[in-house]
């Protein structure tokens, strides 16, 4: 998602303000974040938007795909540190999901469990889960794919 000048807003509409923005989209940021990872982490995407809020021009998109990237980097620093302690031969404590489909998404590796969330949760397309990914369609029809076939194996009907 480019960070662009924005385009001057019409006379009519004025752009909402950061403020506006922030109590606007908290609730289906953090939402999303906890879709992707199982925790609340859309305060640090926040943070990123922030400083270039003058120059962004879609500020949802934007804003989406600051979420996805903050969820995948602490996936990586999640997984990094469970196997650096798992060295360290400590007892891991069970973590208890709210239910065995959420599991089973949770389960799945990172970009095929956004693919999901973005299209089933975000109701977006092929073209936007790949513009918020950085990926092109077709990938994300193959991650969609990969990704049922592996809930289909693991959650009865």
């Amino acid at each position: 998602m480019a960070v662009t000048e924005a385009s001057e807003a019409s006379p009519t509409i004025p752009r909402e303000t950061f403020e506006e923005f922030y109590g606007r989209s908290w609730p289906g940021a953090v939402r999303l974040a906890g879709l992707l990872t199982q925790q609340a982490r859309s305060a640090e995407a926040f943070a990123r938007v922030f400083p270039k809020w003058s120059r962004i021009e879609n500020p949802s998109a934007y804003l989406r795909t600051t979420v996805v990237n903050v969820c995948r980097t602490w996936r990586v620093r999640d997984r990094n540190e469970r196997t650096k302690l798992a060295r360290l031969d400590l007892r891991e404590v069970a973590d208890l999901g709210f239910d065995d489909l959420a599991d089973a998404v949770a389960a799945l590796p990172f970009r095929q469990r956004a693919v999901l969330v973005l299209r089933y949760y975000g109701d977006l397309s092929e073209a936007e889960i790949a513009e918020t990914l950085g990926c092109r369609p077709g990938t994300v029809k193959s991650l969609a794919s990969r990704a049922l076939e592996t809930l289909e194996k693991v959650v009865e009907p």
